[in-house]
């Protein structure tokens, strides 16, 4: 009897085991000028599916800061990983999606360097958006959306309480960051979506749609602001579901 129980347990365990592995998680990694709770809405529709979530919160502080963040959020992740990035976060998975369990990208209204390349070099191919005209600095070096730019260029389709949450909880960047160049781009490997928001006023959605073509992704347009994962939650939560499927 207590060679069966031991048996019983022995297969449960392994069971267990097995379900991790083939289970694949969503790891979700915000841009400047936001925080993790910018996936709220996301979140909760991913989670109706019974899929793994997590958030990263970002220090802002460096590109390679910001990869080992994301590198410990892919470590607690069971099973495959899709990475999610928006804006800035798109640096981020471009250099940490190199890790062997990230099996897809996603890239929301995001930057897809290539490899060698620093956001701001790529930021810089394309004529600068409206909304960068917005962007404050504060004495030592982080920059900062004032509430008026976040209604005006940032988040116009949301609503204004909204709008004031997302305000009020944005991240600074070091403005630094934006010159620190990636390794080795991991969109070269990995199969990858893009959403590119047409209506965009802090990334040239010309640059997203060229961005998307150099990627080779699967790409779809919403008509919505750089906020997209906000205002149009569930045709993101749709594209990363579709990402899952496909490992």
């Amino acid at each position: 009897m207590k060679a069966l129980s031991l048996l019983t347990a022995g297969l449960l365990a392994i069971s267990a085991s097995v379900l991790a592995e083939s289970k694949t998680s969503v790891v979700l990694v915000h841009g400047a000028f936001a925080d993790g709770s910018s996936w709220n809405k996301v979140i909760t529709l991913l989670q109706k599916q019974h899929t793994e979530v997590i958030a990263v919160q970002l220090p802002l502080t460096s590109l390679k800061d910001d990869v080992a963040a994301t590198q410990r959020a892919i470590a607690r992740a069971h099973g495959n990983v899709v990475l999610v990035g928006h804006s800035w976060g798109g640096t981020v998975i471009s250099e940490a999606g190199n890790d062997a369990r990230v099996k897809s990208l996603v890239y929301v209204a995001a930057f897809a360097p290539e490899s060698g390349q620093s956001t701001a070099e790529l930021a810089n191919t394309y004529p600068a958006p409206p909304g960068s005209k917005g962007i404050a600095q504060t004495t030592d070096g982080y920059l900062y959306l004032p509430t008026e730019a976040v209604r005006k260029d940032f988040a116009p389709d949301v609503k204004a309480g909204e709008r004031n949450a997302i305000a009020a909880t944005q991240g600074p960047i070091k403005a630094d960051a934006f010159g620190e160049k990636i390794t080795h781009a991991a969109w070269h490997e990995k199969p990858s979506w893009f959403v590119v928001s047409k209506n965009d006023r802090m990334i040239n959605p010309d640059l997203e749609r060229a961005m998307a073509k150099a990627i080779h992704a699967k790409t779809t347009e919403v008509a919505a602001s750089h906020v997209s994962m906000v205002s149009e939650p569930e045709v993101i939560a749709r594209t990363i579901e579709q990402a899952i499927s496909s490992n």
